[in-house]
């Protein structure tokens, strides 16, 4: 099942990509619903490079939920930037994650475009996406608009 959702960020595309490519994004617009907590490597990098991370799932920030695969890529994109995660856990066979950034007027356009496969899972998981990747493109609209100040509450 697929999951696709967009929305237009007020900041330069330039801007966007810097912070798509930055764990710490990941951290703050999943937050609270989700928290990633890195198990090899024992840290995030500063910015995300091709390769696999594996970290620990914790739902709500504190409930185990599990291990997952990040397993990164940029794939070429004609009218902007791609970052792929080519996700996977035990309870999650297929969690491919595509964002796109194009430039949108004096903004850009994000979108988040991600397929699930999780088994007889598969339905509960993508209302799990739907709710989560709404949560991940309101909590970037909020960072936008404190012009990237990540300590700020959002």
């Amino acid at each position: 099942m697929i999951v696709d959702i967009g929305t237009i960020l007020e900041c330069s595309i330039d801007e966007a990509i810097v912070h798509a490519k930055s764990p710490r994004l990941l951290e703050f617009v999943a937050a609270p619903l989700v928290r990633f907590v890195p198990v090899s490597p024992l840290v995030f990098p500063e910015a995300w490079s091709a390769g696999k991370y594996l970290v620990s799932l914790r739902l709500l920030g504190v409930v185990p939920f599990g291990k997952q695969a990040i397993v990164i890529s940029m794939p070429p994109s004609e009218t902007g930037f791609s970052l792929r995660d080519a996700g996977y856990s035990a309870i999650v066979n297929t969690w491919d994650h595509l964002i796109r950034i194009t430039p949108h007027g004096s903004g850009c356009y994000y979108r988040d475009r991600v397929e699930v496969r999780a088994g007889l899972l598969t339905p509960i998981i993508w209302l799990f996406a739907q709710l989560f990747y709404r949560h991940r493109q309101r909590r970037w609209r909020a960072l936008v608009k404190k012009d990237f100040d990540y300590g700020s509450s959002v």
